[in-house]
């Protein structure tokens, strides 16, 4: 049974968080700084995670060190998170190629900031996070503290039983510090939603003096560019691997997670597609447009990478006509 308490987004990504890490290395950056704050204090007294554990938290000298101290806790077959945002992020991205690359079951919690530009803002966009898009994590967006608490839920799942990182995301101080009521998760669900089997699996190929491996080797191009193609099949499977989860925690908790949500007429002819706390307006708004006649939808996108076409066209009705799409990044140089 799952008991409500008054939290903010960040708290909420971390109380996941530190159910499902052995290790934490953290370097705080607004407005992320509460989860890596939290998971300290929670190790400084004693709690435990899912494996009766306290969580080993390390704090590096930056982003990068924090990254870098993630990628080797994992290969080694500790499971490993960490927590930052903005220019903390970008910090991260070159260890991010070889943790996605690796298939370890890394997850990165991200309250999404403004990238420092001509001024510095702490405030909100997606542009960190549209900055990672190409390293292999799997991205996984939430609306709002409860959503947070139930993806983040599904983001260490995932990762864990499948092949491919996860980057949790949500606005930075509209979801970040935002306080609500949420219903929180027993450790005892999240510890029975485990895949058991795929941790495992994680454990037998860490680097490991009983069981040596080869790790990090370089390759002429003919081998290299087939060995990276040799990736896609993870991807594909990571769309089920998501699904899978997501009906599980459905099936926990009564919700209807999936990929792609649509919330509006169901003949709509007019559709907004948005990600992250905009859309908890944007449902409103629908209701209001469509008392008084108008035939309108949103679909919240969760799963943005990998992008499934499948799911993502499964969810829009056959009426639509007009598509808008809500993106909270500006890239210079873009059509768009």
């Amino acid at each position: 049974m799952r008991s409500k308490k008054t939290m903010d987004g960040n708290t909420a990504a971390a109380h996941v968080a530190y159910a499902f890490s052995e290790v934490a290395a953290i370097y705080p950056i607004t407005p992320s700084s509460v989860m890596a704050e939290n998971v300290d204090e929670w190790t400084s007294d004693d709690r435990r995670n899912i494996f009766g554990e306290r969580v080993k938290v390390v704090e590096m000298q930056s982003e990068g060190g924090a990254a870098g101290a993630v990628h080797g806790a994992v290969t080694a077959g500790a499971l490993t998170t960490t927590f930052t945002a903005s220019q903390g992020l970008l910090l991260m991205i070159p260890n991010m190629y070889k943790l996605a690359a690796e298939e370890t079951p890394t997850v990165i919690h991200v309250a999404a900031r403004a990238v420092s530009t001509h001024a510095l803002n702490i405030f909100g966009d997606h542009s960190d996070v549209m900055a990672c898009r190409q390293t292999g994590f799997a991205m996984l967006a939430s609306r709002n503290p409860q959503e947070v608490m139930d993806l983040s839920a599904v983001a260490h799942l995932s990762a864990i039983k499948g092949k491919v990182p996860m980057l949790h995301f949500f606005d930075g101080f509209r979801t970040s510090h935002e306080q609500q009521k949420i219903e929180t998760w027993d450790y005892g669900q999240l510890k029975e939603m485990m895949d058991w089997n795929a941790l495992k699996r994680f454990r037998d190929r860490a680097l490991n003096p009983n069981h040596p491996q080869s790790m990090g080797s370089a390759e002429q191009p003919e081998t290299f560019f087939q060995h990276r193609e040799a990736c896609n099949t993870n991807y594909i499977e990571t769309v089920d691997t998501v699904i899978e989860v997501m009906d599980q925690v459905n099936g926990m908790i009564g919700t209807s997670y999936k990929p792609f949500n649509y919330y509006g007429a169901e003949d709509a002819t007019e559709i907004i597609v948005a990600m992250g706390s905009v859309c908890d307006v944007t449902e409103e708004v629908v209701d209001y447009l469509n008392a008084r006649g108008k035939k309108v939808g949103l679909v919240s996108v969760r799963l943005y990478r990998p992008f499934s076409v499948k799911c993502f066209l499964d969810v829009i009705p056959d009426t639509v006509k007009k598509i808008a799409v809500l993106d909270r990044t500006k890239e210079p140089g873009s059509i768009g």
